[in-house]
């Protein structure tokens, strides 16, 4: 039950947005037991956000949630993947893309809970 937010202060076009769910699809493999069956995604583009201080450069701010959790080493190759394919996919710098990881005990979806 993986959920992914996209937020960024660029506009992501329809084609952007499909590349990305691709990639996301492909990335959420990394977890053990996560497949892209359950991968639900949101995109929020033209967001106003500010980094340092600075609104004028292209940023990201992504959430990543996750029934259950996964190890450190996991982790940091989501961080690896994630930042790759946004990079590759908006032209954002790896080093103005946040991640948020949150493990959530409980889950619910079609009117009953994991």
């Amino acid at each position: 039950m993986p959920y992914i937010s996209t937020k960024t202060n660029i506009e992501l076009a329809k084609d952007k947005r499909d590349a990305l769910a691709a990639k996301y699809g492909e990335i959420i493999s990394i977890v053990p037991g996560k497949t892209e069956r359950w991968l639900m995604l949101s995109f929020d583009g033209g967001a106003e956000m500010y980094f340092g201080g600075r609104g004028d450069e292209p940023m990201a701010y992504i959430e990543l949630s996750l029934f259950g959790g996964t190890s450190d080493a996991v982790y940091d190759k989501l961080t690896a993947a994630v930042c790759d394919a946004v990079s590759e996919e908006t032209g954002i710098a790896p080093s103005n893309i946040y991640i948020k990881y949150e493990e959530a005990e409980h889950w619910g979806w079609n009117g009953s809970n994991f």
